[in-house]
């Protein structure tokens, strides 16, 4: 079941996407009051340039975080080691020998996750293209109880083209195969409840998986909640996720599996 973000949130957010107030003052005190009780998920293959300055500053909030290092061979599990003798008690690392995939690394995070009884389960991108205060209209929801799955869509429109065409691919397929129509199927910043996330089946190791979460949703009947988020796109960042590439060789997989 989808639902409409609050509105309020959903005004904040606007007013920010369009260059207006920042959510900072109320991102801290939402964290403050919240923080300890967030579980951060982070998938990382080879995030060495970004992923220290990404987990620092989710640290700094009080936050917790569980780094799947998915068979990195840059210097991702090193950088991930010094910041986790800096935060002994936030940081957990679960590390793949080989690179599984991120459906894979997702699942292991989601795994590990429920034996830590958090309040609310975030899965967020390891290269830098989240905002921290997008947190705060992100975990609400579910910590409200309003949802039991919330998605940060993007501005599509602010989207280079290449990563537009091959995120609309994927809206496409994700409504004809999981049944489900949403803004953005392939963000990678989502909160989860423990109660959903402990339900969901979640099979894909590659980037399928985030079509195959909007599945879930439809066939537990949980209920989702999309807010606009700001993303941002740097070289880095566009080099990473769902491209038409990534795309057409997701459809190809589906396609085969029907006829199986």
């Amino acid at each position: 079941m989808l639902k409409k973000s609050d509105d309020k949130f959903l005004s904040l957010i606007t007013m920010r996407l369009n260059g207006g107030c920042k959510l900072t003052h109320e991102t801290e005190e939402f964290l403050e009051k919240y923080g300890k009780t967030i579980l951060i998920v982070l998938p990382a293959f080879n995030e060495a340039k970004t992923i220290e300055n990404v987990m620092e500053e989710l640290l700094e909030k009080g936050m917790q975080l569980i780094v799947i290092d998915d068979g990195s061979y840059d210097e991702t599990t090193s950088i991930v080691g010094k910041v986790h003798k800096k935060y002994p008690q936030q940081v957990h690392l679960y590390r793949h020998p080989i690179n599984r995939g991120l459906g894979a690394a997702i699942s292991t995070g989601l795994e590990a996750s429920l034996s830590k009884n958090p309040r609310v389960i975030v899965t967020f991108d390891a290269d830098g293209q989240h905002h921290i205060d997008d947190l705060v209209p992100v975990v609400k929801p579910v910590i409200e109880k309003k949802a039991d799955v919330v998605i940060g869509t993007r501005n599509f429109q602010e989207m280079p083209f290449r990563k537009k065409f091959g995120n609309n691919v994927m809206n496409i397929i994700t409504r004809i195969f999981y049944g489900m129509g949403v803004s953005d199927s392939q963000s990678g910043l989502r909160a989860i409840s423990p109660d959903a996330a402990n339900i969901m089946e979640l099979h894909s190791r590659d980037y399928g998986v985030s079509s195959e979460i909007i599945g879930e949703i439809k066939r537990k009947d949980l209920t989702l909640i999309e807010v606009p988020i700001e993303t941002i796109y740097t070289d880095y960042s566009l080099s990473k996720g769902t491209d038409t590439k990534i795309g057409l060789k997701i459809l190809a997989r589906l396609i085969k599996n029907i006829f199986k």
